[in-house]
């Protein structure tokens, strides 16, 4: 495996980036590995804009090569090493969402943030009576990250959500959009199974892989 950080070059034209939508953004960054039709995507990536431009992070089987001219990659091995009991601070960009049954049996991926919302009458309560959304956003970061620390092999000790965001891409093939939502996540965790968050760590948590989310970041608190 390999840990990358991609940046534009200086001398890459940045319209070709600016402005993409998650579906082109992903497009992008497929193009930076030799095409096989046979292969599934076997990348994770996040992206960060820095001072106007966007530097991404990636996890991936193969490594990154620039094909297009527009990169400056910096890759490295990945093998995280980790010990039970140890302490870490992680970062996530998630995409929050819960299934729910509708009336007719079928399931449903809602929006956690929204979802909330709806259970909680928020939006028909009267904004004197409303809990601030900074509180619902909490609220859904810790339901869904904590939800999920078993089967990751940790235990979260601190918890920050923020960056609350709903997008929406298009695919040049449907005529509507794909919706989903974004989450940050930070803070600080302990180790209680390393094979499980070794796993964590290479292959991602939760949905939207394919729009920049579910690489978990970590370093040593």
């Amino acid at each position: 495996m390999y840990f990358s950080r991609l940046t534009l070059r200086a001398d890459a034209d940045p319209r070709k980036l600016v402005g993409f939508n998650g579906y082109r953004e992903h497009q992008a960054l497929w193009n930076l590995f030799e095409n096989d039709p046979d292969t599934d995507r076997d990348f994770l990536f996040r992206r960060d804009d820095q001072r106007g431009q966007p530097t991404y992070y990636m996890v991936s089987v193969r490594t990154p090569a620039d094909r297009d001219g527009l990169w400056y990659i910096e890759s490295k091995d990945y093998a995280p090493q980790l010990k039970e009991g140890q302490s870490l601070a992680f970062s996530l960009r998630a995409n929050p969402v819960i299934t729910r049954t509708d009336a007719e049996g079928r399931s449903k991926r809602n929006d956690l943030v929204m979802d909330i919302k709806t259970q909680s009458g928020w939006q028909k309560s009267s904004p004197a009576d409303r809990p601030l959304l900074a509180e619902l956003i909490q609220q859904a970061g810790e339901q869904w990250l904590k939800s999920r620390q078993e089967k990751i092999g940790v235990l979260i000790d601190t918890l920050l959500a923020d960056g609350y965001r709903r997008h929406q891409s298009y695919k040049r093939s449907q005529k509507n959009p794909i919706r989903y939502s974004t989450l940050d996540l930070q803070g600080t965790l302990t180790v209680t199974d390393c094979e499980k968050l070794r796993a964590a760590l290479l292959h991602g948590i939760g949905a939207a892989k394919a729009f920049g989310c579910g690489l978990l970041l970590v370093r040593r608190a």
